[in-house]
């Protein structure tokens, strides 16, 4: 038998060798698709060990994160600089991102897997590959486009965006971390042909979108809260209008009207006809009787 195309790209050395390298599903663990009592070992401790890693990074990060906005401790830790608190805390995100991925893939080793296909022996491996490619481009991407900090959860250190970031691949799904997360748990789970790691992908997407419902809200909340200088809305600390002057009375506003209220005789006894008689002027009690009097004069004319 002649060697084929295929069989001489595969016997190269580096693609035999980066073949090799791929962790591939036991065959002494395969069970059929008929025997779907068989298809998860709930006995395997890395099964659980696995689960509890996936569950654990969400509720860490989101706890330090919210203790660090409310009482500044990473801050505290890295001597009041917060980029520093930032760095920190991205390193063991990032490690503790390894090390699930890690523990996620030593289970599927250990656990059962589903004999490929007959039809499709190798569907399943077009299709880990497809999705797991994606997944990449969609976190080194927004990783890419949000930088260390914007990745991190810098904004509850107070290192804000200086604007909303809506280039690929946010423009193509709204969370692109979480979505392309998933989609590699997904990919190694087809890849191990594993139901087990179908069910961790379900847990890791259910995790994903319980931690948006408290991200998405407390991250708007901080953002909103820094829209001014004061940490209030700026609609809130906007001058308020001055009050329109009122007009005076048409008496009083009416050329006419002045010259009539100057030419009103005095009455005999006022203050104001006391006041020509001796030549001096009328004291303030006396000039507000007068313009009293003068107003009551014109109203009745």
């Amino acid at each position: 038998m002649g060697i084929t195309e295929g069989d001489s790209i595969t016997a190269h050395p580096l693609v035999r060798h980066v073949l090799a390298s791929l962790p591939v599903p036991n065959p002494l663990l395969a069970v059929s698709h008929h025997e779907p009592q068989k298809w998860i070992d709930w006995n395997q401790p890395s099964l659980w060990i696995a689960i509890a890693s996936t569950v654990f990074n969400p509720l860490f990060w989101n706890i330090v994160a919210r203790s660090e906005y409310h009482n500044k401790t990473l801050t505290r830790l890295a001597g009041g600089r917060p980029y520093l608190g930032c760095y920190f805390l991205a390193i063991t995100i990032f490690s503790l991102g390894i090390l699930r991925d890690h523990l996620y893939q030593q289970a599927l080793s250990a656990q059962p897997n589903l004999v490929p296909h007959p039809d499709y022996p190798k569907a399943h491996i077009a299709a880990a590959a497809t999705l797991f490619a994606a997944g990449q481009v969609l976190v080194l991407t927004s990783m890419w486009a949000l930088g260390v900090t914007g990745t991190y959860l810098g904004d509850y250190f107070g290192i804000l965006m200086k604007e909303r970031v809506t280039g690929f691949p946010f423009n193509v799904v709204e969370n692109p971390m979480y979505v392309g997360s998933t989609l590699c748990f997904l990919a190694t789970a087809l890849w191990y042909r594993s139901p087990a790691g179908l069910l961790i992908t379900f847990l890791v997407f259910v995790e994903y979108q319980i931690a948006l419902a408290f991200e998405g809200p407390f991250t708007t909340m901080i953002y909103s809260k820094s829209s001014t200088p004061s940490g209030t809305p700026a609609a809130a600390v906007a001058s308020p209008a001055k009050p329109k002057p009122k007009p005076l009375p048409a008496a009083v506003s009416s050329p006419a009207a002045k010259k009539q209220q100057l030419d009103v005789p005095s009455a005999p006894g006022t203050p104001d006809a006391a006041a020509k008689a001796t030549g001096r002027s009328a004291s303030p009690q006396q000039q507000g009787y007068m313009t009293r009097a003068r107003s009551r004069k014109v109203l009745e004319e």
